[in-house]
């Protein structure tokens, strides 16, 4: 994956959390809310906000990884382990290692930590937003199950109770609400994968 492609990766995630966030906003904002819809998207809220804490670690580590070994130093190596293979395969990965910094060109981290840097505190800025003007403190959210409880899902009875009394028709503004919140998890998940690569 090219630097541009991770740059628009990068894009497609900030704008599908830009509009999910806004999307959530408006609904929680919403005072003729009912009391079960407000609390369904509360939790997507909590799991949203969630989602968004991790990607922002997760692109802090990608950038001090990318300051703490970075491709324009050459010099410096990169930290290997666990080289296994003959040696032509060794000077293979070690050949392909060096024309990935030449097809990159000099400055490919030189000018994409920067912008990886403000786009962290984008993120960081987004959360903070969006924690201003919606209150919904984690610890209030009542989770819909017991924790633990998907994984014994198969094993008692109170699981098969809870399967069919959800089995109603779906509410398609909750349908569009998780569809919504699953693709830019998705997306946030592929870029966090690909900042890591560039890494």
């Amino acid at each position: 994956m090219g630097e541009l492609d991770l740059q628009k990766t990068r894009q497609k995630a900030r704008e599908l959390a830009v509009a999910t966030g806004s999307r959530l906003t408006v609904a929680l904002r919403d005072r003729g809310l009912a009391t079960e819809e407000r609390a369904e998207f509360e939790r997507l809220w909590v799991a949203f906000s969630g989602c968004l804490d991790l990607l922002e670690a997760d692109m802090q580590r990608s950038l001090a990884l990318g300051a703490a070994f970075p491709l324009h130093a050459p010099r410096r190596p990169l930290v290997r382990t666990g080289v296994a293979g003959g040696s032509s395969a060794v000077a293979a990965r070690a050949l392909s290692a060096r024309s990935l910094r030449h097809e990159a060109g000099g400055d490919f981290d030189v000018a994409d930590l920067p912008e990886l840097e403000r786009e962290v505190l984008q993120v960081g800025e987004m959360i903070d937003d969006m924690e201003m003007k919606v209150n919904v403190p984690r610890w209030t959210v009542q989770a819909r199950q017991a924790a633990g409880a998907e994984l014994l899902s198969g094993v008692s009875s109170a699981g098969a109770i809870s399967v069919e009394e959800r089995a109603g028709p779906c509410d398609p503004s909750k349908a569009l609400a998780a569809t919504v919140f699953s693709a830019v998890l998705l997306v946030a998940v592929a870029l966090a994968l690909c900042v890591a690569k560039l890494s």
